[in-house]
Parts: structure tokens; sequence; C-alpha cells
């Protein structure tokens, strides 16, 4: 249900739509909430909901994003919507890392009963040509229309659903886009209370390993070596790999004989992950590897944070892994 927003949580955490020009070059600044109000008051024919304001300090590039950063705007949207009366959040956020950070919060936040929209800027409040004021009013004044509960990302005049947008440019306004994967899979029925947005998280050690020609077991070796808990591997096309490389597979399966969660994602930006098409993709999937479909990068390892970090157990992370829990596996609307 859409309802329109009448107390909205703004939500800073740095990046460029904040920056101000340091010694080094742009850098985050605290004291946007007073920029913020004196723009709005410089446009008067804005129709937008009353808005509190909060700040993550301190303020960070966000190519500094971690996962601490991501539990920290689990806490404060919680608290804005649980205490402080907010119907609907909007979170301010720098782009290097603005889809990792969409994804990992639709999957942190599941359940949870108010809209969560982020965005950004290209270039900096303020400097000339900028599309931070843009971006900013932009969603607030979607959010004032209504959103769904879930998480979105505002970017270029466009609402794009939160675990399936990626960067896909560096200097255009429209840096942000859906990517046009397959899609297909069943739907949880219902959102357990252990995977809501209620569950408290811990860090979890994650990586990501691009197939590449000439990559060695060792090399797999030397990643899982390092305590990894779960593992993405882009693989080629439609799921494929070395499979003729049988010590590559002994290690995936050792790996996955011991606990580790690894999934497998497709490195084509129309691409999705199909064991079965190829003998290749037969081979890795017999090592326990899972399908994320047609799941992007950024919401493969929010989706694996999230289900790990509540400390469920591998059986239990691979079956919510492989039904679809916020639109990201199945098409669900915007």
């Amino acid at each position: 249900m859409n309802t329109p927003a009448q107390r909205l949580l703004v939500l800073y955490t740095g990046g460029t739509i904040g920056m101000q020009a340091a010694a080094n070059g742009l850098a985050p600044a605290s004291g946007f909430e007073a920029r913020l109000r004196s723009q709005q008051a410089l446009q008067t024919d804005l129709h937008l909901p009353e808005w509190i304001f909060r700040e993550l300090l301190p303020p960070i590039d966000s190519a500094n994003m971690s996962q601490a950063n991501w539990l920290a705007m689990v806490a404060a949207i919680r608290q804005g919507v649980e205490q402080d009366g907010c119907d609907a959040v909007l979170v301010l956020h720098g782009t290097d890392t603005l889809a990792y950070s969409a994804a990992a919060l639709s999957f942190l936040l599941l359940g949870l009963p108010a809209p969560v929209v982020l965005t950004g800027s290209m270039l900096p409040a303020g400097t000339p040509n900028s599309d931070a004021w843009d971006n900013l009013f932009g969603a607030m004044q979607a959010l004032q229309k209504g959103v769904a509960p879930g998480v979105r990302l505002f970017f270029n005049g466009a609402l794009m659903h939160g675990a399936r947008v990626s960067k896909l440019d560096s200097a255009n306004f429209d840096a942000f886009r859906v990517l046009p994967r397959q899609r297909q899979g069943e739907r949880a029925p219902t959102i357990a209370p252990h995977i809501d947005y209620r569950q408290p998280r811990q860090p979890v050690n994650l990586a990501i390993l691009p197939l590449f020609p000439g990559i060695q077991a060792a090399h797999v070796q030397a990643l899982l070596a390092t305590g990894v808990q779960g593992l993405l591997l882009e693989c080629y096309g439609s799921g494929t790999g070395p499979a003729d490389d049988a010590a590559l597979l002994a290690t995936l399966k050792a790996a996955h004989a011991r606990g580790v969660v690894i999934a497998a994602i497709s490195q084509c930006v129309h691409g999705h992950v199909e064991f079965g098409v190829y003998s290749a993709g037969s081979q890795l999937a017999s090592t326990g590897l899972l399908s994320a479909g047609g799941m992007t990068r950024e919401a493969a390892l929010g989706k694996l944070f999230a289900l790990l970090g509540a400390g469920l157990d591998q059986a239990e992370v691979e079956h919510w892994f492989t039904l679809d829990l916020c639109g990201e596996r199945v098409d669900q609307g915007a």
C-alpha cells in the first residue's frame, strides 16, 4: 500500500551530495541539515512532508562503506520509525557503494512497515549544474506521494528497486539502472522472524571471486583460508567455470562440506545462472554451489550478509537464499 509520508526521517551518511572542498580534494562534511533547510526555503513551490534530520558520525565517503555502517543505518532507521514516529525514511549516501547499501538494506529491513528510499548525487550540492537537489527533493516528493514499504533507490528522476539496481556509470547523472536480468523462482510465503528487521546481526567474513582463464585452486584455497563464511563466485555466462580442473572442484566441495556457503552469480550484465544448460555448469553445481539466478552482485552479497549475519546455519542460509524475499529473484513490482 502506497501511503503518503506524513513524517520523514532524513538520514545523512555522507557522500558526494554533502561534500565540500578540503586540502586534498572533496571530502564529506557535517552541517548538511542547515543547507537542506535553506535550499527548501528557496524553493517555495515544493510540497514536502514534515521531516527530521539525523546524521551518522563521522560522515563518510561511501568508498569506505562497511558492514558496521550498514548496521548503524539499520539502528538509526529503526529508531526513526519506532521511537520518533516517522513513517518513511530517506537515506543520503555516496554513489560508489549506493547500490550495495540499497541491496543490503533490502534484506536487513525485511518487514519494516515503512518505505526506505536512498539517494545521492554525482556532483555536490551547491556546485553549478549539480544533480543533488533534484535527486534529494525528487525522492522526498516521491515519498510524499506514497511509496510502498521496502527499499528503493531514487536517482535522476527514477525510482528503482533497491535489490535490483547497479551503478553503471561513473560520470553521467543517470548512473544507476535496474539490470535487465531474468528473474524467476519461488517466493517465500512469509518472512520468518529470524530474518526480519528486528533480528540482530553480526559481522560476516564474505568474499567475491571472479572466475577468469588461468584461475587456480591455490587462489581459491588462499581466499578460503582467511576464514570466509560466504563466497560469491562470479561465473561465466549461465554459471559455468573450469570444470576440468579437479583440484578447483575439490577445493569448492571441501569448503562447502565444512560449512562455507558458496553461491554463483553471472558476470554478464544480462546474465543469470542456470547450471543445467552446460555440463560445465552442472559439474560446478555438484560441489554444493548455489544458484543466485538473476541476482546482481550487490543483491547476492547483501542477502548473504543478512542471512549469515543473523546466525543461521549453512542449511538455513541456503534455504532462504534460494527463495525470493523482496523481489530480488522474482518481479514483484517496482
